[in-house]
């Protein structure tokens, strides 16, 4: 089922929930260990992020280096299969530009449709671990929008091989992301948001945010998405903060501002015990102000918390 139905056809604000990969070594016993905490809040739908490989350069028995891939989480498309057919739940694959070049990705949207994969979440991703910026595979995507633009052929039924005729459709909704206080490469709020209209003319169907700790930046941003001329659902994402390191960790890493008055609660706290109960109550007065503003769904960035996220949840249910 697409997430523009689900939201469609919902009585009330949905809940849904995103969740990492496990590390290279896990099995799906470590998802479902980590989801079955949360099923009791029936969720619209899971969101699973994808990690692209990394380059890192290993020492062979002749003293010399060669560069190899690592990669430390597999990929969407089995996670996402496996919590469909384990939960009987949608299931949303995060797809990226980086580390794919089109045939792969075209790949990819095929194997998720063969599964019956509704929706994909499509990003361009973050430059690679060794990379200043972000690099592009060859004959890969260089912006969202791009890949944006594919998934939608797709949904037209139109291939990277010339000679398929009469291809078949796919049936992707297709996310885009969005970001209340700015892409940290854009020059300004109002050229970000230039770029996410170009991405919602080319055919995206709703807008999932970065997430955000001051509810006052995610309903300008809706507001000024209105006002230029984007109608599609915005949903908000939302993340506890559990620790005292994640005051620095999360604007760093994120790009997101912490209020003033979250830091000095947080910077009070003993233990990360204390953060954890701060940032649990933070969360839900959050939850509660964007529920009563009406939002679609509140997306929680799960990572690692669940039980955080548990609490909250059970609180506006």
């Amino acid at each position: 089922m697409k997430i523009t139905d689900h939201i469609n056809e919902a009585k009330k604000t949905l809940i849904s929930f995103e969740i990492l990969p496990p590390l290279k070594g896990k099995t799906i016993e470590s998802i479902y260990a980590h989801l079955d905490p949360l099923m009791e809040f029936d969720p619209a739908f899971i969101n699973v992020t994808y990690h692209r490989s990394e380059q890192v350069f290993k020492k062979k028995a002749d003293g010399t280096f060669e560069k190899v891939e690592v990669r430390k989480r597999p990929g969407t498309v089995g996670i996402c299969a496996a919590i469909m057919n384990h939960y009987k739940i949608d299931a949303v694959p995060h797809l990226i530009c980086g580390g794919f070049n089109l045939q792969e990705t075209e790949n990819a949207l095929i194997d998720l449709a063969f599964l019956g994969i509704d929706n994909v979440l499509l990003l361009r991703g973050d430059a690679a671990r060794n990379e200043s910026v972000f690099e592009p595979e060859p004959n890969g995507h260089t912006y969202a929008i791009d890949l944006l633009k594919q998934a939608v052929n797709l949904n037209n039924g139109i291939y990277l091989e010339d000679d398929i005729r009469d291809g078949y459709k796919t049936k992707f909704c297709i996310g885009v992301a969005g970001y209340p206080e700015k892409h940290f490469e854009a020059p300004n709020l109002n050229s970000d948001l230039q770029y996410l209209k170009m991405k919602v003319d080319a055919g995206a169907d709703y807008i999932t945010t970065q997430m955000f700790f001051d509810n006052s930046k995610y309903f300008s941003f809706v507001d000024k998405c209105r006002n230029a001329g984007i109608k599609i659902p915005i949903i908000p994402g939302l993340k506890p903060i559990t620790t005292k390191k994640q005051l620095s960790v999360l604007p760093r890493t994120f790009h997101v501002d912490i209020p003033n008055e979250l830091s000095k609660e947080i910077m009070k706290c003993k233990t990360d015990a204390d953060v954890a109960l701060v940032g649990q109550e933070w969360l839900l007065q959050q939850s509660k102000d964007l529920k009563k503003f009406g939002v679609p769904v509140l997306h929680y960035y799960t990572l690692g918390k669940p039980d955080v996220i548990a609490k909250v949840v059970k609180e506006i249910v």
